[in-house]
């Protein structure tokens, strides 16, 4: 990369080896565009390659260079993992009471739950993703009409070779 050395104590296939290795994709993905970097590609076609622009593979580079692997790896502030395994809390007990007449939490009502705890407002799409960082699937069951008869269902099925 023009303009900006990189360090070089571990090299692009030790970088690529740690990547295979890395459990968070977002940090794999920094982990081979310094490693492509470190071959001579070019700073836009590594980055372009790990889906991020060349400020952004700039910015990785300055965090690689100042803490190693270890300035690959998102900074959240102190506080944030105990007010998201509060929210996480809330989130499974209330998935716990869906059944019994109690609603289930949209992903806004997460998004809204989450800045309520933590005043941080994250996006629809980042509230997906930090789901999945707590280990949780936002997946809801099929809505089932009022008025089904499931009964009348299963003999559809059984008389159109569905079932």
């Amino acid at each position: 990369m023009p303009g900006l050395e990189i360090r070089e104590d571990l090299s692009a296939a030790v970088l690529r080896q740690h990547a295979k290795r890395e459990k968070n994709p977002r940090v794999a993905r920094r982990m081979m565009a310094i490693a492509n970097a470190l071959d001579g590609m070019s700073r836009e076609l590594s980055a372009r390659l790990a889906g991020m622009d060349r400020q952004a593979l700039r910015d990785w580079v300055v965090r690689y260079n100042e803490a190693g692997l270890a300035g690959l790896r998102d900074r959240w502030g102190p506080d944030r993992p105990r007010e998201l395994a509060a929210v996480k809390a809330k989130i499974l007990s209330a998935a716990a009471e869906a059944g019994k007449g109690q609603p289930v939490y949209r992903i806004v009502d997460v998004a809204r739950l989450i800045e309520e705890r933590t005043g941080v407002r994250y996006s629809i799409s980042r509230t997906y993703r930090i789901m999945q960082d707590m280990n949780l699937s936002y997946q809801k069951t099929r809505p089932v009409h009022p008025k089904a008869d499931p009964r009348a269902q299963r003999t559809f099925k059984k008389s159109s070779g569905h079932g």
